[in-house]
């Protein structure tokens, strides 16, 4: 088959749909892949056709940091909704020729609208594939509505979802109109977006999270399937830089540290909290610079600072890792075994952060606008010393390397749509 897949956001948002493509690639289907510019090196190492959606996701990610770290999740969705306009109307105009011949689009969060408004021109099958759970339920409240957990509210987790979805159809709704009506010339979609009509598909929706951190809900129907992580390894020929191996070998395991794609007004300041942490109790330390500029010029001997390694790599190299919640670093932190000490900014990364600490394989979470020297420091001593959490982690992570997520995705598409 000819599929076409559609993803947006951060590389952790991204980085898992490559895993997938690359997957299909192998099983002999073959990939184009529709994303923004700053992924074209990751997709073409993996031999997919990398087609843009024009712009960059880095970019819009510093222009939000602002409301990000303020935790203003309203605003966070306004302000995505403004900047995707002309993303949407790029990404119709791409689409339209890198959809032609295919037959199956696929497409997450970052790919739905856009996905969905070109099957409809295109006549081609349309389905979703999550990294989040997205589909309502009761078992949960949704992935973007921080809500407690406790049998009082209980009764708001299904609504709670519905009301994300509508929340993310009314930030995106305008860029949705102007694309169809300018580039794909079909009517506008529904005032309340298009969930009853995917509903009413009953197509397969895939979910790339493991079981093992998010159980299926019972109240899902048979088209929701949860297939287990979409981990990408490193490519062919790739070797880690000499000088991290070095440093790897030359002491006991360090703690990872890094936001990955999330941005800071105050760099300097987070490395400052980071070194004295670590200087407290006594461990060295691996950093990720990334997109939010993590940065510090003279740092000490039992630190080093890193650019992007895969995750699959280094993490098992780790004593702990410290990292924001993102989907993908959070599904490498479980796969290696160790505890993870999550510092949310927004999104989804609190639901993250608050099932990592549930599954009791790390602290309680750290909100980073609350970030300090002190609550990192007792996290940490936390995730290093507690043995129960060390021997929770370690199994968890054994269950989840046993599961192949990308096969069983693969044997649901071919089983559903292949020739």
């Amino acid at each position: 088959m000819q599929i076409t897949i559609i993803a947006g956001g951060s590389r952790g948002d991204v980085q898992p749909y490559v895993a997938l493509g690359a997957g299909l690639k192998e099983a002999r289907h073959a990939v184009r892949l529709l994303t923004s510019d700053d992924f074209h090196g990751l997709i073409t190492d993996y031999g997919l056709d990398f087609f843009s959606t024009g712009g960059s996701a880095e970019a819009v990610a510093r222009e939000m940091q602002g409301l990000a770290e303020q935790g203003h999740m309203l605003k966070v969705l306004r302000r995505m909704g403004q900047a995707s306009r002309q993303q949407a109307i790029q990404a119709a105009r791409q689409g339209l020729l890198v959809c032609e011949g295919s037959d199956l689009i696929l497409g997450g969060l970052g790919g739905l609208y856009s996905g969905l408004a070109l099957s409809e021109k295109l006549g081609i099958p349309f389905i979703p594939a999550y990294l989040v759970p997205f589909t309502p339920t009761s078992a949960f409240p949704a992935t973007l509505t921080p809500l407690p957990q406790t049998a009082a509210t209980s009764w708001l987790n299904r609504p709670s979802h519905h009301l994300t979805q509508q929340m993310m159809w009314q930030s995106f709704r305008t860029a949705d109109r102007m694309a169809r009506e300018q580039v794909l010339h079909l009517p506008a979609a529904p005032c309340w977006g298009p969930f009853a009509t995917l509903e009413r598909r009953k197509r397969p929706t895939l979910y790339g999270y493991s079981q093992q951190v998010v159980p299926r809900p019972e109240d899902w129907d048979t088209s929701q399937h949860v297939t287990g992580y979409w981990f990408l390894e490193p490519p062919a020929g790739w070797e880690p830089p000499t000088e991290l191996l070095n440093f790897l070998q030359a002491g006991p395991p360090p703690v990872y540290v890094g936001f990955g794609s999330m941005s800071s007004r105050r760099p300097e300041e987070s490395a400052d909290i980071v070194l004295q942490v670590l200087e407290r109790t006594g461990r060295r330390g691996v950093l990720y610079a990334g997109w939010g500029g993590l940065s510090k010029e003279q740092l000490p001997s039992h630190v080093h600072m890193t650019d992007s390694v895969p995750h699959s790599w280094l993490f098992p190299r780790m004593a702990a890792v410290v990292h924001h919640g993102g989907v993908g670093t959070t599904a490498a932190g479980l796969a290696a075994g160790i505890p993870s000490i999550v510092v949310p900014f927004f999104a989804d990364q609190p639901f993250w952060g608050r099932r990592v600490h549930q599954l009791g394989v790390g602290p309680r979470p750290i909100a980073r606008r609350r970030l300090s020297v002190d609550n990192l420091t007792r996290a940490l001593e936390q995730a290093l010393s507690d043995q129960t959490m060390r021997e929770k982690a370690a199994e968890l992570g054994e269950r989840i390397r046993t599961e192949d997520g990308i096969a069983h995705a693969i044997s649901i598409i071919e089983t559903q749509f292949a020739p």
